[in-house]
């Protein structure tokens, strides 16, 4: 979008003064406060910001006039989408995977590009969809806008933990045995990647399958905890926990392999993480990039996905796929003035 200058908004702050955009995942252990879109799949947009204040999403939102929600289209119709849960789940009896997350995403024209700012997308989403960890990132190579439920993870000093999601239902009498199964699998997998990098022992699971109510629907939800080792740098971090786990499956490096297989299209940006790291502080908070938009020419696009285990119905995991989309869909389709020009 013309005459928007580069800003995010994380956390509830608002950032601005753009210092430095870098792809090196070391910067964010040397000093500043930095807006972090890292993709699934492409080189991580780390992006220091001189300013960061407590502020509205209205007050640096730009206009977005969203596609019709009937415009939308997906990388993979209801027939491809069930073949591709059946072909997972011949692999899981095969023994090649205990669970892998099956993705699609979907995409829409903009009429007109240049007066659509993921700032106004986000002022929207605040308003129709509010959700812990939303917010938005546009800088150079990230236009992106978040109503991420699901936390990657969370630093204070030397504590980091995570909070995977696994189990979605329109009320929590939809929550079955096969996603409470799921959802500790996860959790399994997640302490897993935090052991590797925490000092031994320090490891533990404060929340085991917590119902959350979000707009439309509800999740489990688990929290993993851990203390890192001292020597711990943010590239070690995210080598041993990225992509998380809740997005990918288990055992991770077969669930990778797998879905690199079946899916589609490039994940991009979805299933990645968005957040902000202080370097000063020593605190950061990372969503998983769920309930993503982002922006790329004239197009927008939003991905969502459903875990595969061995009692997955192929239908049922369609139906998921469309729940966690179709509210979210409806309000991106929508129209914000913007508070900026």
């Amino acid at each position: 979008m013309h005459n928007v200058q580069p800003a995010a908004r994380l956390g509830g702050l608002v950032a601005s003064g753009l210092i430095d955009v870098t792809s090196d995942l070391a910067a964010l252990d040397s000093a500043g406060r930095w807006a972090v879109v890292i993709p699934y799949r492409g080189d991580p947009v780390l992006a220091r910001f001189e300013h960061w204040i407590s502020a509205s999403a209205a007050s640096v939102a730009g206009a977005w006039t969203g596609p019709q929600a009937s415009t939308w289209k997906s990388s993979q119709n209801e027939q491809s989408y069930i073949a591709a849960v059946q072909r997972v789940r011949a692999l899981i009896e095969s023994g090649d995977v205990y669970q892998a997350n099956l993705c699609r995403v979907l995409s829409a024209q903009l009429s007109d590009p240049d007066s659509c700012d993921v700032g106004g997308l986000h002022a929207l989403l605040d308003a129709g969809n509010p959700s812990p960890y939303g917010g938005f990132v546009r800088v150079p190579g990230a236009h992106v806008a978040t109503a991420s439920p699901e936390l990657f993870l969370r630093r204070t000093g030397r504590h980091i933990e995570s909070g995977p999601i696994k189990g979605t239902g329109r009320v929590e009498e939809d929550l079955t045995q096969k996603d409470r199964a799921e959802n500790i699998m996860i959790v399994d997998l997640v302490r897993n990647d935090l052991s590797a990098i925490c000092d031994t022992g320090s490891v533990s699971v404060p929340e085991l399958l917590k119902v959350e109510e979000h707009p439309g629907l509800v999740h489990l939800v688990s929290r993993v905890a851990g203390e890192l080792r001292d020597t711990a740098t943010w590239p070690e971090i995210l080598a041993s926990t990225f992509p998380p786990g809740s997005v990918t499956g288990a055992p991770k490096s077969s669930a990778l392999r797998i879905i690199d297989e079946v899916e589609s299209v490039s994940r991009d940006v979805y299933c990645g993480a968005i957040g902000w790291v202080d370097a000063d502080s020593g605190e950061a908070e990372l969503a998983v990039a769920i309930r993503t938009f982002w922006m790329q020419g004239d197009q927008v696009h939003f991905g969502t996905g459903a875990g595969i285990t061995w009692g997955s119905d192929p239908t049922r995991e369609w139906q998921e796929t469309q729940l966690k989309a179709a509210h979210l869909i409806d309000v991106a389709s929508g129209v914000w003035q913007g508070a900026i020009s």
